[in-house]
Formats: C-alpha cells, sequence, structure tokens
C-alpha cells in the first residue's frame, strides 16, 4: 500500500476533522472539514477565473461574523453546492452555529471543481452526500481518489490528451512554538503536477500512445502544432485547498495566510490560476494554541503544506 510522501494531515490541527463521501460508480463526491462546535477563524482566497463558491465573501474583513463551522469541498460543478446544505443541516441537528438570538445558522462556506467529464455527469453532490461525509467525520483523512478528488483529474491543458488521476491529499507542519499548520487539497487542475521541492513532474496529460504531453512544452513552444493552440473551455478544472492552523488569528491575519496558501498552488501546479480553473484556498484558525507565533513563519508553512497536500493528492491518486 503506497503511502504519502509527505507527513502529516490537516487533522493535526486541533479542532479539526474531515468526513468524506463520494459515489464510486458516478465519480464524484465531498470533502468537509469541520472546525468543532466553536468554529474557526475565516480567510478566503479566489484566484482562478473560473470558480463556483459560496459564502466566500463572509471571509472579508470587516464583514460582520468572523467564524465559520465548517468548510465543503465539492465535485458536481455548480451543482455540487448543494452538499454544502445537507452540511448545514447536519450541524443545526447538533446546535452548531451561529447564534442570532432566534436560532443557530451554521457558517459552512463551500467551493466545486468541475468532474462531470468523468462518470456519470448526472451523478452530483447532494445534501444527502455533504450530511454523510459529516457522519463520516475522523481524524485520519484517506488520500488520493476519495471524497471531492474521486474524479478529479490533472494534465488538461493539451487538448485531446488522456488526463492523468488527480484526488485529495493532506499534509501539516508543527513549528517549534507548538503551533501546527495542516492543508488539505481537491486536486483538477488543468496544469500539471510537479514535486514542489525538486521540480520533477509527476504528472501530466498523455497522448494515446502513452507518450507524455507536458503543458510546459505548449506553453513555451516545443509544440508547434496549430491545433493543439485551441485551449480547454472554461471551468472544468480547479483545485480546492483549506488551510488551517491551530493559532491564534484576526480575520485579517486568517485571510493572508489563504492568500499565501497560493504561492503552494504556484510550487505544485504549472501552469496555475488559468482561466479553466477556479483555484480557491479557505483558511481557518481555531485559536486552540495560545502560542506566540512568527506570522511569517506560520503563511510560509501554510504555502509549504499547501504544496505537499497537493503533491501527496496526486501522487496517490496514481494508486490503482
Amino acid at each position: 500500500m503506497r503511502k504519502p510522501k509527505f507527513a502529516g494531515e490537516i487533522t493535526e490541527v486541533h479542532g479539526i476533522r474531515v468526513g468524506q463521501a463520494d459515489d464510486p460508480k458516478g465519480k464524484t463526491g465531498v470533502t468537509v472539514v469541520l472546525c468543532g462546535r466553536e468554529g474557526a477563524v475565516l480567510g478566503a482566497d479566489v484566484r482562478g477565473a473560473a470558480p463556483g463558491t459560496r459564502e466566500t465573501d463572509l471571509a472579508r474583513p470587516g464583514n460582520a461574523v468572523e467564524a465559520a463551522n465548517a468548510v465543503v469541498l465539492a465535485g458536481g460543478s455548480a451543482f455540487g453546492l448543494d452538499a454544502a446544505s445537507g452540511v448545514m443541516a447536519f450541524l443545526e441537528e447538533n446546535d452548531v452555529g451561529f447564534d442570532t438570538g432566534i436560532c443557530r445558522v451554521p457558517i459552512v462556506p463551500a467551493a466545486v471543481l468541475f468532474d462531470l467529464a468523468i462518470g456519470d455527469a448526472k451523478a452530483r453532490p447532494d445534501a444527502v452526500m455533504g450530511r454523510q461525509a459529516c457522519k463520516n467525520a475522523a481524524k485520519a483523512v484517506e488520500q488520493g481518489r476519495h471524497g471531492a478528488g474521486i474524479g478529479a483529474t490533472v494534465g488538461k491543458l493539451v487538448p485531446g490528451s488522456i488526463p492523468a488521476a488527480g484526488g485529495v491529499g493532506t499534509a501539516s507542519i508543527t513549528l517549534a512554538c507548538g503551533v501546527t499548520v495542516g492543508a488539505i487539497a481537491a486536486v483538477n487542475a488543468c496544469g500539471d503536477i510537479y514535486e514542489p521541492h525538486t521540480g520533477k513532474l509527476l504528472a501530466c496529460g498523455h497522448l494515446a500512445d502513452g507518450t507524455p504531453v507536458t503543458c510546459e512544452s505548449l506553453l513555451y513552444g516545443a509544440v508547434a502544432a496549430p491545433e493543439l493552440l485551441r485551449f480547454p473551455k472554461p471551468g472544468q478544472n480547479t483545485t480546492l485547498v483549506v488551510v488551517a492552523t491551530d493559532a491564534l488569528l484576526t480575520k485579517a491575519e486568517a485571510n493572508r495566510m489563504a492568500t499565501c496558501g497560493h504561492d503552494g498552488l504556484a510550487r505544485s501546479i504549472r501552469p496555475v490560476h488559468t482561466q479553466m480553473d477556479g483555484d480557491t484556498v479557505f483558511s481557518l484558525a481555531t485559536g486552540r494554541v495560545d502560542a506566540e507565533v512568527n506570522f511569517v513563519q506560520l503563511c510560509a508553512a501554510a504555502a509549504e503544506v499547501t504544496a505537499r497536500a497537493i503533491y501527496n493528492a496526486v501522487y496517490m491518486g496514481q494508486q490503482p
């Protein structure tokens, strides 16, 4: 059984659990990050040009609500946003949410990736699947073709090429001060995947005869065929990330951490943030560890664990 290259899981962050549910025949699914009854300070940064999201405006500094109770990553394109309704229902039943004085309203941001070309296009994450993902929540995270990553693929910039498998991956780092930073990624990128430290290619598209075709060969002119310059349609890709820490952060700091998470995408995916991707990073700060932390170091760790989680997702997705 293959093990992830990079160690750690986002669930090593105090207060974080992960639940997943999927449809193996339909090749679509849900990954939910649960933040505990107290929730976690929320940040978000959308960099791809074709996003499908819910409640990202809530993350802006200055807006009233500070904390999220869960974050949902799902397949199914825009249809998959329905999974967040099932997560909301589950949390409401457990009396978790923002106290309005009338009832508790669970705060559940979400983002989706496009997997409708894999499996059954009519099989989409729904409220039932979102609820089941919550019920499956645990500290151990299944990586590879699970949850939101079950129908994910990578290496799709060259038209006519056969993409490689994507997936879900996670990684974490514990700093000397005792604060942990972790990430989970659902990787369905248009671009190719590289080892973030060595730059070695991990996954790209292939021609029918098995010949690898990298995005770099197209972008930088090694592939001269004019027909290969017709890029894919927008919105059929996307890498989704949740980066979390148990440090005490303000909402503005959480947003900065989400922004720095995108550096991790750039280290592992080429090209990234394209017109065909809806790349989105959420950040969560549970505040469970009251320790003095260097914020520059924290943000550097956020970028690093994001890059590692992306690599793990595709590395584990290559399993039969």
